[in-house]
């Protein structure tokens, strides 16, 4: 597909098979500002996409329309192949795309099971009394997280006692645990050191190895080169283009954020 700095992608033109997610011609206005004009982008199934643009060129605001927090004012998203309107987070998240916000959603004096579980806790004994499994959701806990690291913390620690790679990798095995076959990530090595950026960056690089497609937004394009297949580029809301990491180069991605390049188009 080729991607105009006018727009990628007009109304009706037919999108790339095989995409994982598809989104075309997507219009989204708060009053008077324009906050997405006609963008349009696909994610490849079974790799890590970044998305990368200035301060208010419209990733936020993409990502809300993707995972259900925002309605679109026009344009069509289509995921797995099926057209989608979700009217909240809880649809997307039934439909299999979960999101990991800079914030991470931590309730932070619950305990890390507690955080892994919450809205999907399990019952047990007779169900009049709903009586939490909490050994059950310990256990489980503790086996999705070996997967991801091997210094896991105690279950029945609050959230709020762990280092910030700790509590991110509990965001991020959450949203792995469920059944999900889009990860999208906000930001998701802010705030963090050297090293919990590193181990964190592994873990969105196993999530690949096991097939699940990921889109992260982030400032940071040395880890967007690091751990992306394919960058887009967002800017004033309009879709730039895209390119293939390894055929592109940081100067490149920079001229298309800044503006500096005109005329781009995308590379397939």
């Amino acid at each position: 597909m080729t991607v105009e700095s006018s727009g990628a992608g007009k109304r009706g033109d037919p999108m790339p098979s095989g995409a994982a997610l598809r989104a075309a011609s997507i219009n989204k206005s708060f009053g008077a500002v324009v906050a997405l004009h006609d963008v349009s982008m696909n994610l490849v199934p079974g790799e890590i996409t970044g998305l990368v643009g200035d301060n208010g060129a419209g990733k936020s605001t993409l990502v809300k329309i993707i995972s259900g927090v925002l309605r679109r004012d026009a344009g069509l998203i289509e995921f797995d192949g099926t057209p989608v309107n979700f009217g909240s987070p809880a649809e997307a998240r039934a439909s299999g795309i979960e999101t990991v916000y800079q914030d991470l959603a931590l309730v932070g004096n619950l305990t890390v099971w507690a955080n892994l579980y919450l809205g999907r806790e399990l019952i047990t004994g007779p169900g009049y009394l709903n009586i939490l499994d909490k050994q059950t959701m310990a256990s489980n806990t503790r086996e999705m997280l070996k997967q991801f690291q091997s210094n896991v913390p105690p279950m029945e620690a609050p959230v709020e006692t762990l280092s910030g790679g700790q509590r991110q990798v509990i965001s991020i095995a959450r949203a792995a645990a469920w059944g999900s076959r889009l990860i999208i990530m906000d930001e998701p090595t802010a705030a963090l050191g050297v090293a919990e950026t590193r181990a964190v960056e592994e873990v969105i690089l196993s999530l690949r190895r096991r097939g699940l497609s990921l889109l992260v937004i982030s400032h940071n394009l040395d880890q967007i080169f690091r751990i992306t297949d394919r960058i887009w580029v967002l800017r004033r809301g309009r879709m730039i283009g895209q390119r293939v990491t390894k055929e592109t180069l940081p100067d490149e991605i920079v001229s298309m954020i800044t503006g500096a390049a005109t005329g781009v188009t995308g590379a397939n």
